[in-house]
């Protein structure tokens, strides 16, 4: 059975195009061709990120952010409440009007409406993670999407198919793999296993769902480009992606550190090229690549359309995103920014104004918010 499964999965018609065989794609002759075994290297490649990331967070980022003054706000605790805690952890993080009636009388029969809520405020503030945190999460992140980026131009500028889309498909399927193809794809394809490892313990925003699919699905993308040859244009995808995901993760930065005049100025930066390479450059040129180009040389088949339809589900996040993003570009025009659209930010966990006082001296800007998604 295992045997029928394997040659149902590596059937050449799934993955090439008619009347290629994967015989073809053999090294011969000096030229070197990509193959499915050589993924197993983006796993050890992305537990070395998670190695560096930790690394650079504890000793550069962690030292940076003492240097600007950024320190966590200091939280009020949630009182220790056994049943409200089964409830948090059991049914959810918000109440609804007639549980929190009900939780009211199970808990203490003194405690109000009001400290129910304050109890809930305070435990969902416990788990959201602090400025600190953020800011080195933001940090890691720019510094390698500014090292994958210059890295991808620099593996790019010389090759034809940087200027002229068609060369991409220039003697399609039988493509020599270049080394630095192949360390640009080791790398991408890491970092983006190591964002997906890492999930669970990284900042969530209200977009965590759509991270998960968009990580899966650039995973998938990479994974299939990589098996069936579309090297030249993962490569140019990548690197249409990298280009305004430095700009994104470098104004959260410079927000958290209230540099907030090089925060804006990057933004909108950020936002013109945002959309000028996820909303015209990616569809219209790199669609426009995979979609119409390659009917010249061969017939579709399966990898055809299945590439396609990862390339089109990237497309309708870059959409959702530049919904986020232009409701940001409409509060910042008319100076109502207050914070991320996307953002699971900290609550006032005050129930009395003495501890309202008491946040407000401690405060130390960890309501600055990061700003909208762009993967």
């Amino acid at each position: 059975m295992l045997q029928t499964i394997s040659e149902w999965l590596w059937w050449e018609h799934l993955w090439l195009p008619v009347n290629v065989s994967w015989s073809d794609l053999e090294d011969r002759e000096g030229r070197v061709y990509a193959k499915a075994s050589q993924l197993y290297g983006a796993l050890p490649c992305a537990l070395c990120l998670l190695l560096v990331r930790y690394l650079f967070e504890r000793y550069l980022a962690t030292p940076l952010a003492d240097v600007w003054g950024i320190r966590d706000r200091v939280r009020l605790t949630a009182e220790p409440n056994p049943i409200l805690e089964k409830y948090f952890c059991s049914q959810g993080r918000v109440l609804s009007q007639v549980c929190q009636t009900l939780l009211e009388n199970k808990a203490s029969s003194c405690w109000p409406e009001r400290r129910v809520q304050v109890w809930f405020r305070r435990r969902r503030n416990q788990e959201r993670p602090g400025l600190r945190k953020r800011f080195c999460e933001a940090s890691w992140r720019c510094v390698f999407y500014l090292f994958a980026f210059v890295g991808g131009v620099l593996a790019l500028h010389d090759k034809p198919w940087f200027y002229n889309l068609k060369e991409v498909w220039a003697g399609f399927p039988k493509q020599s793999m270049l080394p630095s193809q192949y360390w640009y794809y080791l790398l991408e394809m890491g970092f983006y296993l190591s964002l997906l490892l890492s999930l669970t313990f990284d900042v969530k925003r209200k977009d965590f769902k759509e991270q998960v699919i968009h990580h899966i699905a650039t995973l998938t993308l990479l994974s299939f480009s990589w098996i069936s040859n579309y090297i030249r244009i993962g490569t140019l995808v990548m690197a249409i992606h990298d280009s305004s995901d430095i700009l994104l993760e470098g104004a959260k930065v410079f927000n958290y550190a209230k540099w907030h005049q090089t925060a804006n100025t990057m933004f909108v930066v950020f936002t013109v090229v945002f959309m000028v390479t996820r909303l015209v450059i990616f569809p219209f040129w790199l669609i426009h690549c995979t979609w119409v180009y390659p009917l010249d040389q061969f017939a579709p088949f399966f990898g055809y359309y299945f590439f396609n339809i990862m390339l089109l589900v990237l497309q309708v996040l870059h959409l959702y995103w530049a919904v986020l993003i232009s409701r940001m570009v409409f509060k910042f025009i008319f100076s109502k920014l207050e914070g991320d659209d996307r953002s699971d930010e900290e609550e006032d966990d005050s129930d009395s104004p003495k501890e309202e006082n008491h946040k407000l001296n401690h405060t130390n800007g960890s309501g600055v918010r990061g700003r909208a998604n762009g993967h």
